[in-house]
């Protein structure tokens, strides 16, 4: 009698409906503020303190910018973009200025408003990250225009490939946080800039020391910190993955800071703090994928390989390809990025990959590497591609992309704000 009956409430309208759950949505809350942290404290701190004193205002102004327009554009159009329609690489404008988006709309099991605001910090972060390439010698001006251009016609599709309904997320690539839609878009988007703008004046032969690697580290334990809500608030519910996604992703991060400072104190006898601050990015950047899917296992060697990554893109291949990627945003955060998205596919449980993936439904592990390499794969042609038609744009429309010399040589702070980082 009690089958029947629960299959008579079954039946009934709106039974199987997503409920509002208050322990999921708190949860969602708090952990889109923790990413929101992440952009204009952590990321904005991490690489200030990396800049030149005559520059570090600049650099915070830019990460500042990247966090305000990313969220307008997401807000604007770039959420329906995304997250709407079913197209095998772009969404539609259904939900244009959040058409049709109420209080009583839900996302799971929590509204979707904090859906939208939670994943318009991931926009807003990645577009930030790309910032790092070409700090000290790109136009404020050109950088606004090519923010605004970035996240609509290269993260919002990239987005919408991997997690809103396109390609990608039909084919079963798994990226739990954003490797491929963040880290690896970013820092090769950061890559391109650098070889469209140009080497600083007077690199690499001129001494360029950190303003403060203080601030750089403290920048690290806020990015840290807002990394907890970054992974842990990718599970979507405050359930066992996500306290699963959280041990992870501390785990990785600590053994990034430890890989990184042990290579540095065997290649050059001195560990420093700046390699710590580096490696605890890179193996947080490195379990981003993989966070929600992986055991201690994999996050120990996830962790290791984004610092060992990390580290030759940094002390390795700047110099063997003389290109001139100012806070290393391709290194730590495409090339470890990279090496996470692939050993996603490697580590990744069965029982914790996403329904709809090869390795969930069939076992099979080797289409679901297969299914990594594709996303990667296109990840990097599209990023590519598509990021210096942007750029080449942005430039037409501010009359050129680079500061001039002069502006250059006095410091951007000055020059282009008028306001000075330190006044010692």
């Amino acid at each position: 009698m009690r089958q029947w009956l629960l299959v008579a409430l079954m039946l009934l309208p709106g039974f199987a409906e997503d409920k509002l759950n208050s322990g999921d949505t708190a949860w969602m809350i708090v952990a889109t503020a923790f990413v929101m942290l992440m952009t204009p404290a952590g990321l904005a701190l991490f690489y200030g303190g990396m800049t030149r004193a005559k520059n570090v205002l600049n650099t915070y102004m830019m990460v500042f910018i990247a966090y305000v327009i990313g969220s307008i554009v997401w807000v604007l159009w770039g959420y329906s973009l995304a997250f709407s329609g079913d197209g095998a690489i772009i969404g539609n404008l259904d939900k244009l200025f959040l058409k049709g988006v109420t209080t009583k709309s839900l996302s799971g099991t929590y509204p979707e408003f904090v859906f939208i605001a939670f994943q318009g910090t991931f926009a807003a972060i990645t577009l930030a990250i790309a910032s790092g390439s070409v700090i000290e010698r790109m136009k404020f001006s050109t950088w606004v225009i090519f923010s605004i251009l970035w996240v609509t016609f290269v993260y919002v599709p990239i987005t919408h490939m991997v997690w809103g309904g396109g390609f990608l997320y039909n084919d079963g690539a798994l990226d739990f946080a954003g490797g491929t839609v963040v880290h690896m878009n970013g820092g090769l988007a950061g890559l391109i800039l650098a070889l469209m703008v140009g080497k600083r004046r007077g690199y690499p032969k001129e001494a360029m020391h950190p303003s403060s690697v203080i601030l750089t580290a403290l920048g690290a334990a806020i990015l840290w910190f807002g990394w907890f809500g970054f992974n842990a608030g990718s599970e979507f519910a405050a359930d066992g993955v996500a306290g699963s996604a959280l041990l992870m992703t501390n785990f990785a991060a600590a053994i990034g800071a430890l890989t990184w400072v042990v290579i540095e104190w065997i290649v050059y006898k001195k560990p420093t703090l700046l390699g710590a601050a580096t490696g605890a990015v890179a193996g947080l950047v490195a379990i981003t994928p993989a966070a929600g899917f992986v055991d201690v296992l994999g996050a120990l060697v996830i962790g290791i390989g984004g610092s060992v990554f990390g580290f030759i893109g940094v002390a390795w291949l700047k110099k063997v390809f003389k290109y001139d990627d100012s806070l290393d945003a391709f290194g730590v955060h495409f090339l470890a990025g990279l090496w996470g998205a692939l050993a996603t596919g490697v580590f990744a449980l069965r029982e914790l990959a996403w329904d709809g993936s090869p390795l969930k439904d069939h076992g099979d592990r080797t289409a679901q590497m297969l299914v990594q390499v594709e996303s990667v794969i296109v990840t990097m042609l599209f990023t590519a591609v598509v990021t210096a038609i942007v750029y080449l744009v942005a430039s037409l429309l501010t009359g050129g992309g680079r500061v001039d010399e002069e502006t250059e040589v006095m410091g951007l702070d000055e020059a282009i704000h008028g306001e000075r980082g330190f006044n010692l």
